[in-house]
């Protein structure tokens, strides 16, 4: 009995050996792999018989090397898996030429607004021998400190920025300037900090589509805005409130609301639609709180736009997916990227003064659909 235990003692001892052994022998192959795959220059030299200096030429596709010898040495990097550390390539020569990488902060992806300017940054950048490291703030002030220290750390050329809505002070942006970082903003532009911007007319935007209301039969117009520490949002107001008195009526504060995103909308519109003398129009800092409100009248048993007109702002993908389809001010976004990053590089390369400060306004259009008269 003693005997037979002992052969099974063995035999299991010997699958997990068996097993540990083919498991050390995987591991073993994939670091073999892994090994071959992580190539550098030096052997992509060594194996082709070049220099170092050629093979970079030849991966920066410069026309100091012949088209054959680029297309060679270009397929072999491709067969290997070879890719080259840009960040690196960039640090090791930031001494004597600019990094050539942006850093862009933005508040939040969820808006198609700065999905669009993102890609105004980036392809200007691209087509201009330039890449982009993005991050998040998070409409956060202490993220946005970080991100800023991150980026100086990591020696970018310049940051391009839009401001989180709880930031009211301003070292960090202070601290890039002073330590010779260009600094753009868009969008949410910092009054207290003199550097560049890139604007759309939030003032003429807002004005032109309360006068649109206005025009089409509107008396009651409340808005939904955000917070007033933001220069855009007060540019939005001014507009909103402006043309209600140069249309001859009344400014009702009882209307205006902190309002500016679509849950809040579809919290607070029941009560404006209950009151004794509700509003007749609706217009929104963005195109996500005017479908809120859209969705919770249509809910209420109110028809949009007989009963009530609503316009929002910005024309992303959303103001064509409701129903009915979002009258909007138009905001351009991904010009504003691309002036934003024209600027920016302009003061790296020395085109633009570094001192100059550099205010474009990029013009709104109102784009007239359903929501309204």
């Amino acid at each position: 009995m003693r005997k037979r235990l002992h052969c099974v003692f063995i035999n299991k001892y010997s699958v997990w050996f068996r097993i540990f052994a083919l498991l050390h022998k995987f591991a073993m192959n994939l670091i073999a792999l892994e090994n071959q795959n992580n190539i550098t220059m030096k052997d992509i030299a060594r194996d082709l018989g070049v220099s170092i200096a050629t093979v970079s030429r030849a991966l920066k596709d410069s026309p100091r090397i012949s088209a054959v010898q680029r297309e060679r040495i270009q397929a072999y990097a491709r067969e290997h898996n070879f890719y080259p550390n840009v960040i690196g390539e960039a640090l090791r020569h930031s001494k004597v030429m600019p990094m050539k990488i942006i850093g862009v902060i933005v508040p939040e992806f969820i808006h198609y607004y700065f999905a669009s300017i993102l890609t105004g940054i980036e392809e200007e950048a691209r087509a201009r021998g330039y890449r982009i490291m993005v991050a998040l703030s998070g409409e956060k002030y202490d993220r946005e400190v970080k991100i800023c220290d991150d980026f100086y750390k990591n020696k970018v050329c310049g940051v391009i920025v839009s401001q989180a809505k709880d930031t009211t002070q301003y070292d960090h942006f202070r601290k890039l300037i002073d330590n010779g970082v260009p600094l753009v903003f868009y969008d949410r532009i910092c009054t207290g900090v003199n550097a560049s911007r890139v604007v759309v007319d939030d003032y003429m935007g807002s004005f032109t589509a309360v006068r649109h209301m206005i025009d089409t039969g509107c008396k009651r117009i409340a808005y939904y805005g955000s917070s007033m520490n933001m220069e855009i949002s007060k540019n939005r107001f001014n507009g909103y409130k402006d043309a209600l008195l140069k249309s001859g009526l009344n400014f009702d504060e009882e209307l205006v609301r902190l309002c500016d995103n679509r849950s809040a909308a579809e919290a607070i519109t029941p009560d404006l639609l209950g009151m004794d003398n509700p509003p007749d129009g609706f217009f929104a800092v963005n195109d996500d709180t005017a479908i809120g409100i859209l969705y919770t009248a249509k809910r209420m048993g109110f028809s949009v736009p007989e009963d009530i007109s609503i316009c929002g702002f910005t024309n992303g993908n959303r103001a064509v997916a409701c129903d009915p389809m979002l009258t909007t001010v138009e905001q351009r976004g991904k010009l504003v990227g691309e002036e934003a990053a024209n600027i920016l590089i302009g003061q790296v390369e020395g085109d633009i003064p570094k001192n100059k400060i550099e205010k474009r306004v990029v013009r709104t259009r109102l784009v007239i659909r359903g929501t309204t008269r």
